[in-house]
């Protein structure tokens, strides 16, 4: 069976510099080198991976450090991917929230680095995927139907609790980001942008019909989604990063169907089992069809050329 990891995340050297402050001091993240991901990959028998830096992001206050961090990540991850074409996609890192900026760098990373798709956080400095500020954004990405990768950023506001972020507040974020696609228009006038949202979409599945009946409530505030909330969370694809579990997975599918699920662990912060060579052993329980759907088969539709050198 063919395993493509759509959720794994490496911090380059460059990544990790730029992201430090005037005393020298960078975000507490976990080491993610490259190293590190082909032994865990070889551990767990994944053939390939998606592989993209991960929060905070490039945003760091100044539009023009946040653009040439963007590019020096990029140029980073592309070079591995570059080096193992049939083992690696990298996706490129935009210096939102200036629109302008972002097309610029997608534009590089893409038709230049020749990038697989890009990755987005929910939210940068409080303003959230779907908003009409970033527009120009949106055209571009639904113009050359370009694979997007969602992942879950910090709220813009002090946690109510004194809990880590990643126990709740990200897949919250996720669902935010979501809802705000919905509503703003986003998935209703770029239906090419082929999306895919970390750790199975949040609690956007567990939400849906509750997401949905604003259009019941509320009916002037859902105009810009006339298919329906429920349509657009079945057209959209969802990794199973840190949600490799059954019970999680048969509730993405309560939402859309087994075509738009792909495998992720969401490296190097993911939950794996100390025994045996299955990063999900639970996933078996969906059956042998659909879990070959999830692991390899499913990844054609959002990185093609990975998926073909995989021999999918």
């Amino acid at each position: 069976m063919i395993r493509i990891d759509l959720h794994a995340h490496v911090i380059s050297p460059g990544y990790l510099a730029g992201l430090r402050g005037p005393d020298g001091g960078a975000p507490p993240l976990p080491p993610a080198t490259l190293d590190g991901l082909e032994a865990m990959m070889a551990r767990y028998a994944i053939d390939a991976a998606v592989i993209s830096p991960g929060p905070p992001g490039v945003f760091v206050g100044d539009q023009g450090r946040a653009s040439e961090l963007a590019r020096t990540v990029n140029e980073e991850l592309a070079a591995i991917a570059r080096a193992a074409p049939a083992r690696f996609a990298a996706l490129a890192t935009l210096p939102l929230p200036d629109p302008g900026a972002a097309v610029a760098e997608l534009d590089h990373a893409l038709d230049r680095l020749g990038m697989d798709g890009v990755w987005l956080l929910s939210n940068v400095a409080g303003t959230y995927l779907g908003a009409p500020e970033w527009e120009p954004l949106y055209a571009e990405l639904g113009r050359r139907g370009a694979y997007v990768f969602v992942h879950p950023a910090l709220p813009p506001f002090p946690l109510p609790l004194d809990h880590p972020v990643w126990l709740y507040e990200f897949p919250f974020d996720t669902t935010r980001a979501i809802a705000n696609l919905i509503y703003g228009g986003t998935f209703e006038r770029y239906p090419r942008i082929r999306f895919q949202f970390a750790h199975l979409g949040g609690t956007a599945p567990f939400l849906a019909h509750r997401i949905a009946s604003l259009a019941d409530r509320e009916p002037e505030r859902a105009t810009g989604a006339p298919a329906g909330a429920l349509e657009y969370l079945r057209r959209q694809w969802y990794d199973t990063g840190l949600s490799n579990h059954a019970l999680a997975v048969r509730g993405a599918l309560e939402v859309t169907t087994p075509d738009r699920v792909v495998f992720g662990t969401d490296w190097p912060y993911a939950a794996l089992p100390d025994e045996g060579g299955d990063p999900a052993p639970e996933l078996d329980a969906l059956g042998a069809e659909v879990r070959a759907l999830l692991d390899g088969a499913n990844a054609a539709a959002l990185v093609p050329r990975l998926a073909g050198a995989a021999n999918v």
